[in-house]
C-alpha cells in the first residue's frame, strides 16, 4: 500500500502573513468568500455555520441545493462542532489518513445549517494537509467549508488564476498559494450497516482505505 505523507502541499509554498490571516478571518466573520490552496484543488471557505454565507457560496457556484458542501477541520477536537460522534471504524483511517485527501461522512449535528448538510442528516469532514489551509483554520478557530472553487459543471481550479478567470472580482479574498494537483478530489467514504463504503473515488484508493481498516481489526 502506497504511504501517504501527511503535510504534503504545493511546490513553492510561502506561509500568509498574520496580516492577511487576519483580513481573511475579518471576511469569514464577515460572512464573506476566501479563496485558499487545499491538497487537492483551491477551495472556496465560508463560515458554515452561517447560513447567509452558504446561501451566498451556493448562489456564486450555481449550485444546487439538493447538494451537501464538504468541510475542513483544522484537528480532531474540531469535529465537535459539525458532528454528533466519530464512528470506531473510523479511528484508523483518522490516524492513517489525516491530515490529508480523504473525507469522512459523519452524522451531523442537529443545529447545522440545512443548506450545508442538504438535509442529509450527515456532513463531510476532512483534516487539510496543505499548510496554508491549515493555517488559515487554525487562525478562524472554527470549521471551513472547502467545496472546490469552481462554477458548478466547470472545471475545478488549481491555482489562483483560474479562480479569478470563473469568479472574477465576486470573491472577497483570493491567496495564492501556486498550483494544486488537481487531476482527482478527496476520496470519500461513509460507514453503512458497519461496513465502509466508497462515496467517490479520489487520491487514496479504496482498496488502501480498507487495508488499514483490516489491519487495525487484526491487531484490535
Amino acid at each position: 500500500m502506497k504511504h501517504y505523507p501527511h503535510g504534503q502541499h504545493a511546490a513553492g509554498y510561502q506561509p500568509c502573513s498574520m496580516a492577511d490571516l487576519n483580513r481573511a478571518v475579518a471576511v469569514l466573520n464577515g460572512g464573506g468568500v476566501v479563496a485558499f490552496p487545499t491538497e487537492t484543488y483551491y477551495g472556496l471557505a465560508v463560515d458554515p455555520l452561517n447560513p447567509l454565507a452558504l446561501n451566498y457560496l451556493f448562489s456564486l457556484k450555481k449550485r444546487e441545493i439538493s447538494k451537501p458542501i464538504l468541510t475542513l477541520v483544522d484537528d480532531r477536537e474540531s469535529l465537535s462542532f459539525l458532528v454528533q460522534n466519530v464512528p470506531i471504524l473510523y479511528e484508523p483511517l483518522m490516524q492513517e489518513f489525516w491530515p490529508g485527501p480523504l473525507t469522512l461522512i459523519f452524522q451531523a449535528r442537529v443545529n447545522l445549517p440545512v443548506l450545508l448538510t442538504a438535509g442529509t442528516s450527515t456532513i463531510g469532514v476532512r483534516q487539510s494537509s496543505h499548510p496554508f489551509a491549515r493555517q488559515l483554520l487554525r487562525a478562524f478557530g472554527r470549521p471551513l467549508t472547502a467545496t472546490s472553487a469552481n462554477i458548478s459543471g466547470q472545471a475545478a481550479a488549481i491555482d489562483a488564476y483560474e479562480v479569478k478567470a470563473q469568479f472574477g472580482n465576486k470573491i472577497d479574498m483570493v491567496f495564492d498559494g501556486g498550483r494544486t494537483p488537481g487531476v482527482l478530489g478527496s476520496t470519500i467514504v461513509t460507514v453503512e450497516r458497519d461496513r465502509l463504503k466508497l462515496i467517490r473515488q479520489g487520491i487514496i484508493p479504496f482498496s488502501d482505505v480498507l487495508q488499514v481498516a483490516e489491519d487495525s481489526r487484526t491487531y484490535r
